[in-house]
């Protein structure tokens, strides 16, 4: 077990037995171990070079006290878990060398074609799983691999600290249970935004593989074909018409206790405030945000009105006029 600290198997158990018995003469240490005199001798001057045994003093000659463990092993495991991690820094950077060599030599790695909703399912899960860093998500309308509400693979990323910045498309927001998903997302850490309309649908994972379906409207009933893409420039135009949409989307923000740190000082609003603005500025309808919310049409209507007369507006143009200059979205 401690070979990992550099001890052979005799130098083991002759240093366990010290550390239980507290003490022992080189004849006593060989009988207990069933040793020559003469391997005992080796055993105790390996220990000694290491560290691991001291000699003290004795009315009946030489014996042999342990050195507490975490003084004579704990800087050799440090030292050779330090030795692990270059190592397999070292062995990362010639995977990537490897791999850069192999998709200049076969372009055909670059990209795999995953012909099933199946196979999609396992990547849109596996991505996740792996991610160590970011995850960026184009979600449009209707899902083609499974519901937003199974996406538990999320959860559990989140809850590592891999950071999520995900795209909602207009029309998704307006599907039951989608406004409170994405509240509970944004609850444990997602950044949300929302558009009018995404040109597909997109994951970017660790900003070093991208999934996306190469046919874009396949139907329930027919087999969705994915692409799995990795570097490339295609990755990196991928990348960069991520974070042009993010540029343009509307952030969707929802905080229980109505802290929005990138607002502006002074904001007037409170939590539930701005997550009705976020959502009337991404377009959603009023209809849907009540039966999203719970609530009913007029409450909706009578907390929009408020809106806009905090902000001094006549129309809802002029609400989200007012809204992004005070920058409280």
């Amino acid at each position: 077990m401690l070979e990992v600290a550099g001890l052979g198997e005799v130098e083991e158990r002759a240093y366990r037995l010290l550390v239980r018995a507290g003490e022992a003469d080189l004849a006593g240490l060989a009988e207990e171990l069933d040793l020559t005199r003469e391997a005992a001798t080796a055993a105790l001057e390996a220990m000694a070079g290491m560290g691991l045994v001291r000699e003290i003093e004795g009315s009946t000659g030489r014996r042999f006290a342990p050195v507490a463990p975490e003084v004579a092993l704990g800087p050799r495991l440090v030292r050779r878990q330090e030795t692990i991690d270059w190592a397999r820094q070292a062995v990362d950077q010639l995977a990537e060398e490897y791999r850069a060599s192999l998709r200049r030599r076969d372009a055909d790695r670059l990209i795999e074609v995953l012909p099933s909703r199946a196979a999609l399912r396992e990547q849109v899960r596996h991505l996740q799983d792996s991610a160590r860093e970011e995850v960026m998500y184009f979600c449009r309308a209707g899902h083609v691999v499974m519901p937003s509400t199974d996406n538990t693979e999320e959860l559990e990323a989140l809850g590592r600290g891999v950071a999520y910045r995900v795209i909602y498309e207009r029309a998704l927001l307006e599907e039951p249970g989608m406004v409170a998903n994405v509240a509970f997302g944004i609850k444990l850490g997602e950044q949300a935004r929302a558009v009018r309309f995404l040109p597909v649908r997109m994951m970017i994972a660790d900003r070093s593989t991208a999934l996306l379906p190469l046919v874009q409207y396949a139907g329930r009933t027919t087999e969705p074909t994915a692409a799995l893409i990795r570097g490339s420039s295609l990755l990196e135009a991928l990348i960069a018409l991520f974070e042009a949409q993010w540029e343009r989307a509307t952030p969707i923000r929802f905080l229980d206790d109505g802290q929005v740190t990138d607002t502006a000082p002074g904001c007037p609003l409170d939590a539930d405030e701005l997550y009705l603005l976020s959502l009337l500025v991404a377009g959603v309808p009023e209809k849907s945000i009540a039966s999203q919310l719970g609530l009913s049409l007029r409450t909706v209507q009578r907390r929009v009105y408020h809106l806009m007369r905090l902000a001094g507006a006549q129309t809802r143009m002029q609400l989200a006029w007012h809204a992004a200059r005070e920058r409280w979205l």
